[in-house]
């Protein structure tokens, strides 16, 4: 009985311990409200990752991806990285100075999947967003497409479909 009881009491405090997701490995992504300081001081693009603990497809984008030397230099040179757990209590502020949470902020940019890729102007004026599963390629893409300009003539959707397979 005593085994028993000592196991319960194990498994609740681990359930209280709160989980947060990880950004891919090699990266220096910073919080939400440090990036904004980052891209406006920097005059760079923000790379704004949405993942959550637990994500398979986070996961797997990490490890088959992000894990490219080349994608780690590309994203790492054009864009502050952000990253923000979709599910967490973190608070951040915006640029009105308002006080939500990254659960918030999922919520008011609408993220109903993770990973949720967004990229955005240093003022958050939104450029584009992808989620799901990435492949090296699919992320080399779509940084040509947003550091060649794409952007200012064609949807994401479209540039993606004049790539070559």
């Amino acid at each position: 009985m005593r085994s028993f009881a000592c196991r319960i009491l194990l498994a609740s405090a681990l359930l209280a311990v709160p989980c947060r997701a990880e950004p891919p490995a090699g990266y220096p992504f910073v919080p939400f409200d440090e990036g904004l300081r980052l891209a406006g001081a920097q005059g760079r693009p923000i790379f704004l990752y949405f993942g959550r603990y637990g994500c398979t497809w986070c996961d797997l984008t990490n490890k088959r991806a992000f894990a490219d030397p080349e994608i780690r230099q590309r994203y790492t040179d054009h864009y502050v990285l952000v990253y923000v757990d979709a599910e967490s209590g973190r608070r951040l502020e915006l640029p009105s100075g308002e006080r939500i949470t990254e659960a918030d902020l999922g919520a008011r940019l609408k993220v109903f999947a993770t990973p949720l890729f967004a990229f955005l102007q240093p003022d958050m004026t939104p450029i584009a967003s992808t989620a799901g599963i990435k492949s090296i390629r699919e992320l080399r893409d779509i940084d040509r497409f947003v550091t060649e300009g794409h952007f200012r003539t064609r949807s994401l959707r479209e540039f993606l479909a004049e790539q070559e397979p």
